[in-house]
C-alpha cells in the first residue's frame, strides 16, 4: 500500500539473501505509489486499489500470462520478513518432490515472541504451529503457488477485494487434483495483528463466505455451511455495530453476482473431509 518503505526494504533484503538461483521479484503498487526499491526489482504501480487478490494478479501476470515465464510463485506480504535464507530452496525441492503439490502455505511468526497465532495456522487442529500437514486452504500473505495451479483452475477472485480468496482457490485447486501443505520450517515473521483492524473486515467476511460458497459448494452444502459459520459468529458475541456489519455483508452476498459457479465433486468433499475439514466449517 506504499505506507511501510522500510518493511518493504527489509522483505526485499530477505528476498535478496535467499540461498540457491536468485528470486525474480516484483513489487505492485495497489492504488499508490511504489517506494524507492533495490535495483532489479521490478515494479507495477496502479491507479487504484484493486485490493488483495487483484493487486496479487496482477504480479502474477507480470511474469507472463497465468505467471507462465516461472514454475513457483511467492506472495509476501509487505510488512513481513523471511526469517531463513534456505525457504526459497525449501519450496524448490518441495515441488520438485511432490508432482501433486500445488499449494505451500509458509508460517506466519510474530519476529519478537516467535509465537504464530492459531488463526495463522491453516487447519481445525491448531494447537501445535510447529506440525507440517496436508491442509485445505493457505495464508495468502505467506505462500508459494506452482504456476501450473493457476494455469489450470485460474487466480484469485478479483470480486473479493479482501477475504476468503485464498480458500476460494485452495477449493479450485483441490478439485482439480492438487494438495496444499502447510510447512512449519518455512517462516515469514511477521508482526501479530488482529483482522478486525480493517474497517471493512466483518462485512467482507460475511459477503465473501456466502460468494465462496456460492461459487464452490455443491447445493445441499450451502445452507449447511452457511448456516454453521452464522452459528459461530453468533457465540463469539461481536459488538453490535460489527454484527449489522456482518448481516449486512450475508445479505449483500446474496444479492449481488458471485462470479461463476463451479460447484466441486463430490469426492472433493470427501476429500477435504479426510483432510480434517469438510467443508461445513
Amino acid at each position: 500500500m506504499g505506507n511501510r518503505p522500510e518493511e518493504l526494504r527489509a522483505l526485499l533484503d530477505s528476498v535478496a539473501k535467499q540461498d540457491g538461483d536468485p528470486v525474480q521479484v516484483v513489487v505492485v503498487g495497489n492504488g499508490s505509489p511504489v517506494p524507492e526499491v533495490p535495483e532489479g526489482v521490478r515494479t507495477v504501480e496502479l491507479p487504484e486499489n484493486l485490493g488483495i487478490p487483484g493487486g496479487r494478479n496482477v504480479g502474477i501476470e507480470a511474469f507472463g500470462p497465468g505467471g507462465s515465464d516461472v514454475d513457483i510463485l511467492l506472495f509476501l506480504d509487505d510488512d513481513g520478513l523471511l526469517a531463513r535464507t534456505d525457504t526459497a530452496e525449501l519450496c524448490r525441492e518441495a515441488f520438485a518432490a511432490d508432482d501433486e503439490l500445488g499449494i505451500i502455505s509458509f508460517r506466519i511468526a510474530d519476529p519478537d515472541t516467535g509465537e504464530t497465532q492459531r488463526r495463522h495456522v491453516p487447519r481445525l487442529r491448531a494447537s501445535d504451529p510447529m506440525r507440517s500437514s496436508r491442509v485445505t486452504t493457505f495464508l495468502g500473505g505467506a505462500n508459494a503457488v506452482r504456476t501450473r495451479v493457476l494455469t489450470q483452475v485460474g487466480g484469485l477472485p478479483d470480486a473479493f477485494f479482501y477475504a476468503h480468496e485464498e480458500t476460494d482457490l485452495a477449493w479450485r485447486a483441490l478439485d482439480a487434483g492438487w494438495m496444499i501443505d502447510y510447512r512449519s520450517d518455512m517462516v515469514l515473521n511477521h508482526p501479530t495483528t488482529a483482522p478486525s483492524r480493517h474497517a471493512v473486515y466483518h462485512r467482507m467476511v460475511a459477503r465473501n463466505r456466502v460468494w465462496l460458497a456460492r461459487r464452490n459448494l455443491p447445493a445441499l452444502l450451502v445452507p449447511v455451511y452457511l448456516g454453521v459459520w452464522m452459528a459461530l459468529t453468533l457465540l463469539r458475541r461481536p459488538s453490535r455495530p460489527a454484527l449489522k456489519a456482518w448481516f449486512g455483508g450475508f445479505r449483500e452476498g446474496w444479492a449481488t453476482p458471485c462470479g461463476p459457479r463451479r460447484p466441486m465433486r463430490w469426492r472433493t468433499v470427501w476429500r477435504l473431509t479426510r483432510l480434517g475439514r469438510p467443508p461445513v466449517i
